[in-house]
């Protein structure tokens, strides 16, 4: 048994696609055509880190209650956990990038951290090994 994917609500997918990809060095590892359960075309979109074998559902919102949802999947806390080798080489690379850090990088029993956003404005931990 494996936790294969988890979903995150987006506005734009192919703004999502260069944040997870560009930004953070993700994988796109499918970009396909699909339908909603009702029938209209909508895309199966799924990026990972290199070597993970978890990915992500790029999901663009359908309706009002899923558009609510962007940036606010875990109520404002942080619900999704990037863990890195090179802490110091990722957050500069990152930042470099344009990712917008809400937290500056502090040192925890288990690990350094740094909270930042992702495109949708969902709350994440990037973290490295403890020093």
């Amino acid at each position: 048994m494996r936790l294969d994917l988890v979903t995150i609500i987006v506005d734009d997918y192919d703004r999502a696609i260069r944040f997870f990809t560009e930004a953070l060095g993700f994988e796109l590892v499918e970009d396909s055509p699909s339908r909603t359960n009702d029938g209209r075309p909508k895309r199966w979109v799924v990026v990972r880190p290199p070597g993970a074998e978890t990915g992500i559902l790029l999901a663009r919102a359908d309706g009002e209650r899923q558009a609510a949802a962007v940036g606010d999947q875990v109520a404002g806390r942080v619900g999704f956990f990037l863990r890195v080798d090179d802490f110091d080489a990722a957050y500069e690379r990152m930042t470099a990038a344009g990712v917008e850090f809400v937290t500056e990088p502090r040192a925890e029993p288990y690990g350094r951290v740094a909270v930042f956003l992702d495109v949708a404005g969902n709350r994440w931990d990037l973290l490295g090994p403890a020093e």
